[in-house]
Formats: structure tokens, C-alpha cells, sequence
């Protein structure tokens, strides 16, 4: 069954189970922007980094601002697993606590 929460579309068995809903689209829309931020940084030259945005817009060009703190958190999943630096005027920072502007980079 196709089911619609926030937005977006995805599989779920009862579509009158908004949790379930919920769960099914942003576990689609979070694998959606870690492979979004992947396939940037792959485009990109070796050391280059990318925003954020990027991702989202690349995921939902229309309602990409929605998609900013799910970015983020792609993100930090992404340190997590050591696939990704998060960084501040040049500089790594730790993504628990980063806030403001960030840059998203492969590990050097």
C-alpha cells in the first residue's frame, strides 16, 4: 500500500498508521540524502566539500528547506560511520554540537 506522511510517499502496511508512515518515509528519505551526499562528494574533486543543501535540493528540489535538518542528520550518520567529516571555516567539527553553517567532506 502507498501511504503519505509529511509530504512524502512510501510503503507502509497500514496506511492509517501515521507512526508507521512516518518511520517508512524517513527511513526512505534519509537513505535518500546519505546517498545524495555520497554521489556529490563522488562528483566532486578529492578534498571538495559540499553543502548540506546540496543534498536536500538534490532529494526534493521544491521543498528542499524541509529537508535541511534531515540532511544534517544524514550527515552526522554519516561521521558516525566514518565516511564523512563535518566542518566549520576549514576546520572539523565535532557534528554533535556544530551549529551554524557547515561543510560536508570525505575524511583526509
Amino acid at each position: 500500500m502507498e501511504a503519505v506522511a509529511d509530504g512524502y510517499a512510501g510503503d507502509v502496511t497500514d496506511p492509517g498508521d501515521h507512526a508507521s508512515a512516518t518511520s517508512a518515509c524517513s527511513s526512505d528519505i534519509d537513505r535518500r540524502l546519505e546517498q545524495a551526499i555520497t554521489d556529490l562528494l563522488d562528483d566532486r574533486r578529492a578534498g571538495a566539500t559540499i553543502c548540506p543543501s546540496e543534498a536536500a535540493r538534490r532529494v526534493d528540489p521544491e521543498a528542499w528547506r524541509d529537508l535541511m535538518e534531515p540532511a544534517r542528520g544524514a550527515a552526522r550518520r554519516l561521521v558516525a560511520s566514518g565516511d564523512l567529516e563535518i566542518t566549520q571555516k576549514g576546520a572539523v567539527v565535532d557534528p554533535s554540537t556544530a551549529t551554524g553553517p557547515i561543510r560536508l567532506r570525505r575524511p583526509r
